[in-house]
């Protein structure tokens, strides 16, 4: 899309978060609808990279019925912020004071009771996978393990999730990003946080969540990448504050009506399309790997605000679009269900 030239002109004196907020009002114009494909049901799956990662374990735990596995990548556990900014940033990051993984598992029990969240039971036979890189300098390792912990601290608790399977990958040498083994990019934690660390973590991902490759990965990817509009999928009532157009990459097979499964691949902070352009949604990996896998991959999309205040654009795993924030009530969780439901024809 070209930009209108006053739109041009204002950015380079505009300051980081203005900057974003105006290139998302001038290059506002209507998205393509969300198309409908033949959609594998159980093999729908969340991956996310940092607060993508927290709000992956959210999506997965409220909304199992939906969603059956999950990828955490620089994330913690479900329910870690319980409502607070400063939980967020201070045990949920740094794991200082550390997190108690036994109250957030009997948490989530409760809750589930209630029906705020999907069924536990829903969790058995899931994949979940959680990496984390040692030179990670924003997430803390003992929060991603409390990440795997959690999960594990279910499978125990819970006779019914004894197949529930989780992996921890925590022994890797790179920082807070989501590494690749392809590009020019530095492994340094600096925008757009994807850089060629020597490690696929994309195709890791998928083996996790979807078992070995039916066939090797192409070297680019051979889909179509799309804008959708994302407003449409907003619940009533409710402001997800979300930006107004999402990415969908859909493999060539997919697109000819073959049956695919989905993955939801959730961008960390300041990585949104508003930020780092389409960095995220086209050289993470991942759509490479949606070929070889015939998987539909949707790039959900964020927007930096005042009002609230989330200036870096994260997803909302502490609370800014209300306190039922990480439930099916939600704005974002019960936004990503109508998105899901909406791709199925």
């Amino acid at each position: 899309m070209t930009m209108p030239l006053p739109c041009r002109a204002a950015l380079p004196a505009a300051g980081a978060l203005l900057a974003g907020l105006l290139l998302a009002a001038c290059t506002k114009a209507p998205a393509a609808a969300l198309p409908k494909f033949a959609v594998d049901a159980d093999r729908v799956m969340v991956a996310g990279l940092s607060s993508g990662a927290y709000m992956a374990t959210q999506a997965h735990l409220a909304l199992s019925d939906r969603i059956h596995g999950a990828a955490l990548v620089a994330g913690g556990p479900y329910g870690c912020a319980g409502g607070k900014l400063e939980a967020a940033l201070s045990t949920c990051m740094k794991g200082e004071p550390a997190i108690d993984v036994a109250a957030l598992a009997a948490r989530a029990a409760e809750r589930a009771a209630k029906g705020e969240i999907a069924p536990l039971s829903n969790l058995a036979g899931d994949p979940v996978y959680v990496l984390h890189g040692r030179r990670d300098a924003t997430v803390a390792e003992p929060v991603a393990r409390a990440g795997a912990a959690f999960y594990e601290r279910l499978r125990a608790d819970h006779a019914d999730l004894a197949t529930l399977k989780v992996a921890w990958d925590g022994g890797r040498d790179f920082p807070h990003l989501l590494p690749t083994a392809q590009g020019t990019g530095g492994c340094e934690s600096a925008a757009p946080y994807i850089g060629n660390c020597g490690f696929d973590a994309a195709g890791a991902i998928f083996n996790a969540l979807y078992g070995a490759a039916p066939r090797p990965a192409p070297a680019t990817a051979a889909g179509s990448l799309q804008a959708f509009d994302q407003r449409v999928f907003a619940p009533a009532g409710k402001a997800t504050q979300l930006a107004d157009q999402g990415r969908l990459y859909v493999p060539k097979a997919c697109a000819d009506g073959a049956r695919c499964g989905v993955l939801v691949a959730l961008h960390g902070c300041q990585q949104n399309v508003e930020a780092v352009g389409e960095a995220f949604v086209r050289d993470a990996g991942f759509n490479r790997w949606a070929d070889a896998y015939d998987v539909i991959v949707l790039y959900p999309q964020t927007h930096a605000s005042l009002a609230p205040l989330n200036p870096k654009a994260c997803w909302d795993w502490w609370g800014y679009t209300g306190a039922d924030y990480d439930t099916r009530d939600g704005a974002q969780v019960a936004w990503l269900a109508n998105l899901i439901d909406g791709l199925r024809r």
